[in-house]
């Protein structure tokens, strides 16, 4: 399996193609075409095409503690506490690190975004590649998340319809390992738990991740099917069941409905309102996870959706997620793509490198967990 690492860009037509159907949404979650696909099932249409594996670029290098950016708002304490820890636990920078004043509330406004945005740009210089922010709110801006607007900038049409398609990241088929030297753009994540004392434990994981996992390790990456129609478009896109053995990684396709013990999960991508049994998974450090619904990506404990947040998967072992801030309809294009996600972690890349290059279009969602963990980075790539 290694040649699927080392081919040439072959961006399959499948990745930026048309999107899942989206009609008006609903208190449930994304809209999607539901009754067209169960008209579909009904005509006695073939059945889709067997998975496949991509082929995707190598990338060059992975992002270090050198070039990360740190930003800790100094009006609030959670983010005092575990940016300071942050900042120590791995090493970074003092020159890395800007101290900003901002609201701690879950949505800035535009004029409250552009004056962190300046804050940001003042105090951070061009050796900085990316971004980690310490603090659970504010994780969006109006509709926009607030690691993708500082990222790629604000983008107010999407406020004029949340469904509709936003513009494609020019990370998402970036290969190299300076984006902001390159594009112009820092890829963002936050650094977000439910308390500091988790929040330190999820460094700690990201910290124990580095370098961790050598070919004998076996682990385990489970793309999970489930029923619910309009949040699990994305099954089209898990790869073939299979060994890679190169990584040790066996890749499983399974059902939210007769889901196995989940040992030793390096992996997990599913679709659902709410997963269930997230306690009994074994994670390994520097485990990615997350589920496609409407507002995964709200992080201030907002029960009104009745959906689970990205936080519940980082709670329960994860290292890193990914949720959307504002309905997105069923896009997948606005979610990480599965096999994409899986490829590029593979390589040796961190944590928010592989999931920034697993989204096309990310102005509505937030990238969250600890930003370095490489689990690959010791056989597949170098700083």
């Amino acid at each position: 399996m290694a040649h699927l690492l080392l081919g040439a860009i072959v961006l399959a037509a499948f990745i930026l193609a048309a999107p899942a159907r989206a009609q008006e949404p609903t208190a449930a979650g994304p809209a999607s075409a539901v009754a067209s696909a169960a008209a579909t099932a009904a005509s006695g249409a073939p059945a889709p095409p067997a998975p496949v594996w991509l082929r995707v670029p190598r990338l060059q290098g992975r992002l270090t503690a050198a070039e990360l950016g740190l930003v800790i708002n100094t009006a609030d304490p959670y983010s005092v506490a575990v940016g300071e820890s942050y900042a120590s636990q791995r090493g970074i920078p003092q020159a890395n690190i800007a101290r900003v004043v901002l609201p701690v509330k879950a949505s800035l406004s535009l004029a409250e975004f552009t004056a962190l945005q300046a804050q940001v740009q003042e105090k951070l210089g061009p050796q900085v590649q990316a971004l980690a922010l310490a603090w659970n709110l504010p994780y969006a801006v109006e509709c926009n998340s607030i690691t993708s607007a500082l990222a790629m900038g604000f983008q107010p049409e999407i406020c004029r319809n949340t469904c509709g398609p936003s513009k494609l990241s020019p990370y998402f088929s970036y290969v190299g390992a300076r984006p902001f030297t390159d594009l112009g753009l820092r890829p963002a994540m936050m650094l977000a738990s439910r308390s500091v004392e988790d929040a330190k434990a999820l460094i700690a994981r990201g910290v124990e991740a580095d370098q961790s996992l050598p070919s004998f390790a076996s682990s385990n990456a489970f793309f999970v099917s489930t029923p619910d129609a309009a949040r699990n478009v994305r099954a089209v896109q898990f790869p073939p069941a299979t060994r890679l053995a190169p990584w040790g990684v066996n890749v499983r396709r399974e059902s939210s409905q007769a889901l196995p013990a989940m040992q030793r999960t390096l992996l997990y991508t599913t679709g659902l309102v709410r997963v269930e049994g997230l306690a009994s998974v074994d994670w390994l450090p520097g485990a990615l996870a997350d589920h496609l619904t409407s507002f995964g990506g709200r992080l201030d404990n907002d029960s009104t959706t009745g959906q689970m947040s990205a936080l519940d998967w980082l709670q329960s072992g994860a290292t890193a997620s990914y949720g959307t801030v504002s309905e997105p309809c069923n896009h997948r294009q606005k979610f990480p793509h599965p096999q994409l996600l899986l490829l590029f972690y593979l390589q040796g890349v961190t944590a928010l490198e592989a999931y920034w290059h697993s989204v096309a279009w990310p102005a509505q969602g937030v990238f969250v967990g600890e930003p370095l963990a490489a689990p690959f980075a010791a056989k597949f790539a170098s700083p």
